[in-house]
């Protein structure tokens, strides 16, 4: 059986009804490069995979909303109407798309009618491959399609972020939600976070392919440190605006931010706006090798931002450090960094095809024993955006 005909067998059971089922998927996503530096106005370079989280949906009658997620089955159906979308701390998981009902809501659009939604995600939660965003962006995507609603892709990103902020209280950038919503299939989406200028970019790897690598860490630091560096970079970029005309820290080139670092008088904080320059100029040199078909620059330039994220910008840790250590080891390996928020969650590296079986095998053996817990691995391949399936 297929996991479509199985989701829906579980619907049924769940809330006791076969009318209507609609399917939809918003996939996960992984950042090539450009890490840290959406909420910082620069370049960002991510894909859609080609999984995520599917949400099973039907109307009701009533105003009611009941949720259920198979992925967190203990806590079972999570009912409230469309009168009350309040952050409660026991709706857990469920806040997620209810935020996004309350900002759609919020925002003049008429969802007039309750929901049964079934939600099941195959991304690995805490993974850093953005089950959050993507829970948000089918909510999107289901509002969108059965209330009929006149609302375009880029639109719905911008109120699945403001969700995120403003209901949840992560102080995230636009980058994560952008490439669940705008995916498309063998393609990366170079994206300037500051303008949401973005252009696609084809992902020609030939003899390689994209494996992604979960630290199996759990990522409790990430939200806090999150907004402590958030933070810091917003304190670096005060100082310089006291000479600079900038808005954002991105808008400097390397020459100039060298040029003017010792206005940031905190040496934290110039290390923080330190790796956001850097790693937007990266990024530009990343997407520009992959047009040129120079994949082992693109590769060199991935090792270049890792090293930038453990030393100046300090969010990998021993989990991802050891799995991009190890990864540069192998054979095969043209490049490996963190991905995500960091502090656990992911690493994306760029193996030889012929080299990806004994690469998993290294790689997760010499974890297991260094860090004493397994790390699991996926061969992802680059999928479409959020859409009824």
């Amino acid at each position: 059986m297929d996991l479509k005909t199985d989701l829906k067998k579980e619907f049924e059971i769940v809330f006791d009804s076969r009318d209507s089922i609609r399917y939809f998927l918003a996939p996960g996503r992984v950042n090539l490069i450009g890490e840290h530096i959406d909420y910082n106005g620069g370049y960002v370079f991510p894909c859609a995979l080609n999984f995520g989280t599917y949400g099973l949906v039907r109307k009701r009658d009533d105003n009611k909303i009941r949720m259920y997620s198979k992925n967190f089955k203990e806590l079972g159906i999570i009912e409230f109407h469309l009168e009350e979308l309040i952050y409660k701390k026991d709706h857990n998981w469920a806040n997620y798309p209810k935020g996004v009902i309350k900002i759609f809501k919020d925002n003049g659009f008429n969802v007039d009618k309750g929901l049964d939604i079934f939600f099941y995600g195959n991304i690995p939660n805490g993974a850093g491959l953005s089950s959050s965003a993507s829970i948000e962006m089918v909510t999107a995507v289901i509002l969108k399609e059965v209330f009929n609603l006149e609302v375009d892709m880029v639109d719905m990103v911008k109120m699945a972020q403001r969700a995120e902020n403003e209901f949840i209280g992560v102080n995230c950038g636009i980058m994560d939600q952008f490439a669940i919503g705008m995916g498309k299939e063998d393609n990366a989406i170079l994206l300037d976070c500051n303008t949401l200028d973005y252009e696609y970019a084809p992902v020609s790897l030939k003899d390689h392919v994209i494996v992604i690598a979960n630290t199996n860490k759990k990522r409790g630091l990430a939200d806090s440190k999150y907004n402590e560096r958030r933070m810091e970079c917003e304190k670096g970029l005060f100082q310089l605006k006291e000479k600079l005309s900038i808005d954002n820290l991105c808008d400097l080139n390397v020459e100039q931010f060298e040029e003017n670092k010792l206005l940031i008088v905190n040496e934290v904080n110039r290390k923080r706006a330190k790796h956001a320059v850097y790693e937007n100029e990266r990024t530009k040199k990343a997407v520009k090798a992959l047009n040129n078909n120079n994949v082992h620059e693109f590769g060199k330039l991935m090792n270049e931002s890792h090293t930038s994220l453990r030393d100046d910008y300090e969010v990998t840790g021993c989990e991802l450090d050891t799995l991009v250590e190890l990864a540069w080891r192998e054979e095969g390996v043209i490049g490996s960094r963190m991905t995500g928020a960091g502090f656990g969650g992911c690493t994306v590296s760029i193996v030889e095809k012929n080299r990806v079986n004994e690469f998993i095998t290294n790689v997760a053996n010499a974890y297991m024993k260094e860090i004493g817990y397994e790390a699991d691995f996926y061969v992802a391949t680059i999928g479409h955006g959020a859409r009824e399936i």
